[in-house]
């Protein structure tokens, strides 16, 4: 539970039907399996200690009788045990039955959560049986004397982990048009169970599975969905054992269907709640919850679910293509509608023959197309410097040829050395002064052809340099539109190779890919041995890591030592060499606000944007002594 993650299961056992004795036998077996899984949150199919498909054996005595004795039984196996355990059964209480999930935790029942939506169509015959739970608990009387409470109203959470709260729903509940798991997170549950017993037809699952999905992309919470299996009756429907777990729309397990196979997944919950402090829309709503506490040992959850690497980028290559092909049309028409809006028939661009600058001109032809205008209008210049390689310029030159663009070579070093002279800038010194230098040279230069064509410059810095302040302040980090100001630099990488994989032009391709296989560099040292001698991600890490520590930051609002845990499950990487380059991005991104407080306009892409009109309102001083205390206590574990 460290870091806000909680491990849960869904499980479905093999049982028998109208047997729950030997029921309860084979629900505590898999209580045990799920306690060596380390699982705390276990949640049993519907009425699986009767069987789901017992008919009008519900309203016999005895099996009712023999239910609550089962029960009591699988409630004193939950002695000692550090978990939350859902299980179902039919329950009588003054003349009426009640299809509930019994609520169970070291050794008592913590309360009775009665079904709702009692379905009652197609082949479902529940009203026969079973009347619609109430809302505000009441209190029942079990047969060990023990008072219980009882109602849908009811909200369960752990002593180490008040943050966390659990409703529950049934089956149907799901289905209908106004869930209970609605009311539920309204009232602060941020994870749902639901103990189903959903019949198999052709399509059905999909169906099913959506439903899982969007509830819990629409209410911010953890589902977990366990359904009846093999075991139930077969005799007019068979059941598949459809377990799921769900976070936030993300399928985190599903189950095999028709093999009874238990799952287990780790929910972020802490991601959860920081996800609903951003959405202003979330208004809670507490009327006629009772609130439960019951007892958990806070212990590390080990994770088994999936942490991406780049999570920027989709793994599977249908959806990243998809994906590339929005980003591209999101740019270029907020491009369109900037050069509509100032009725500009002209645009700047410097081209170094690097991806951003690549990326950007590439927005603009884009652009330029759907409006109709003529490609010469756009100004590719390109500004060869002290560190520009024949290679970079090559591809600069052949890509703004090729694109059939206006072309524009100048030179930067003579004018560049005059103002070294200017302001006693020794040639030889390579500091700071002899690269910005050359940066705000080029800026200065496409300003002024904009200025004298009417136009406007295009920028082409990306999120991920703009987040560490990777951009000569006034130099390449100004423009009058920034088309890559929310594409972070992992995702540059895949949109260029995409529109070389789709481009259907055998030369542009060509150039394309050879851009891709240059290291990213600045360029504003001198080659050595016509090979380029400064790379960035020497200089501030690779941005694979950059990228991810930005998303977790920006996107969870997670701190150091939780992004950290992550990225060395995620990245096959020295421990020591992702807290180095995680320090580095922790400095640099709160000492750097400054330059992000006055970026140019540009188009938002992503769910993670550093705009500060708009998703990243920071104080430019703001201090990071919280975060870099975290960095400091994860060095001296490496001490």
């Amino acid at each position: 539970m460290k870091d806000g993650f909680i491990k849960v299961a869904a499980v479905t056992p093999k049982i028998r039907v109208a047997d729950p004795m030997y029921n309860k036998q084979v629900i505590i077996e898999k209580i045990e399996e799920a306690e060596r899984q380390r699982a705390v949150i276990v949640v049993f199919p519907e009425l699986c200690i009767t069987g789901y498909t017992c008919g009008d054996l519900f309203l016999m005595e005895p099996l009712l009788e023999q239910a609550q004795k089962a029960l009591l039984e699988i409630m004193a196996e939950t002695n000692g045990k550090n978990m939350l355990i859902f299980v179902g059964l039919p329950l009588a209480w003054e003349g009426r039955l009640y299809n509930v999930a019994a609520v169970l935790g070291n050794g008592s029942i913590l309360g009775f959560v009665p079904k709702v939506c009692i379905a009652n169509y197609n082949e479902f015959y529940e009203a026969r049986y079973f009347t619609p739970g109430m809302e505000e608990a009441i209190e029942i009387l079990l047969t060990n004397g023990r008072k219980v409470p009882m109602g849908s109203h009811l909200l369960f959470y752990p002593d180490c982990m008040p943050d966390m709260k659990i409703g529950v729903e049934i089956c149907e509940d799901l289905w209908a048009p106004n869930p209970p798991s609605i009311s539920h997170a309204l009232a602060g549950a941020n994870l749902i169970v639901n103990l189903s017993a959903s019949d198999e037809i052709t399509g059905k699952d999909r169906y099913r599975k959506n439903l899982v999905e969007g509830q819990s992309a629409r209410l911010l919470c953890g589902y977990i969905y366990a359904s009846a299996g093999e075991g139930e009756s077969t005799q007019d429907v068979v059941y598949s054992g459809h377990n799921m777990i769900a976070e936030n729309g993300i399928l985190l397990a599903e189950a095999e269907r028709f093999i009874n196979q238990s799952i287990y997944g780790e929910i972020d919950i802490q991601k959860l709640n920081g996800q609903r402090r951003r959405m202003s829309t979330f208004v809670g709503k507490k009327k006629n919850y009772q609130e439960i506490s019951f007892h958990l040992k806070k212990e590390l959850t080990e994770l088994t679910r999936t942490i991406v690497s780049s999570p920027f980028v989709p793994r599977e290559l249908g959806e990243r293509q998809k994906r590339c092909e929005e980003i591209l049309s999101i740019q270029s028409m907020g491009l369109k509608k900037r050069l509509e809006h100032t009725a500009c028939t002209h645009a700047v661009i410097g081209i170094s023959g690097g991806l951003d600058s690549t990326l950007a001109l590439l927005v603009t032809v884009r652009a330029f197309d759907l409006l109709g205008y003529d490609r010469k209008g756009i100004h590719a210049v390109t500004m060869p410097g002290f560190g520009t390689t024949d290679r970079t310029y090559d591809n600069a030159v052949n890509l703004i040829r090729c694109l059939g663009v206006n072309f524009k070579e100048v030179n930067i070093k003579d004018a560049v050395k005059i103002h070294f002279r200017d302001i006693n800038q020794e040639e030889s010194k390579h500091d700071v002064t002899y690269e910005n230098a050359q940066a705000r040279e080029r800026t200065q230069i496409l300003m002024d052809i904009a200025n004298k064509e009417n136009g406007m410059v295009i920028g082409t810095g990306d999120m991920s340099e703009l987040a560490l302040g990777w951009a000569t302040y006034n130099g390449d980090h100004m423009s009058m539109y920034g088309v890559n100001a929310s594409v972070p630099k992992t995702l540059v990488r895949h949109l260029v190779q995409y529109y070389a994989d789709t481009c259907k032009d055998y030369t542009l391709e060509k150039i394309l890919l050879d851009v891709l296989d240059t290291p990213v560099s600045p360029e504003l040292l001198p080659p050595e041995n016509g090979k380029i001698s400064q790379k960035t991600e020497d200089i501030v890490g690779p941005y694979e890591l950059h990228d991810f520590f930005l998303y977790h930051m920006l996107r969870s609002g997670f701190g150091p030592q939780k992004i950290f845990r992550l990225a060395v499950y995620a990245f096959k990487i020295e421990e020591t060499e992702i807290l180095k380059w995680l320090k580095v991005f922790v400095r640099r991104f709160f000492s750097q606000q400054f330059k992000r407080s006055c970026l140019p306009d540009g188009p938002k892409v992503g769910t993670v944007a550093i705009s500060p009109r708009g998703d990243l309102r920071m104080p430019s001083d703001a201090s990071g002594a919280v975060w870099m205390a975290q960095i400091e206590e994860l060095e001296q574990r490496y001490q």
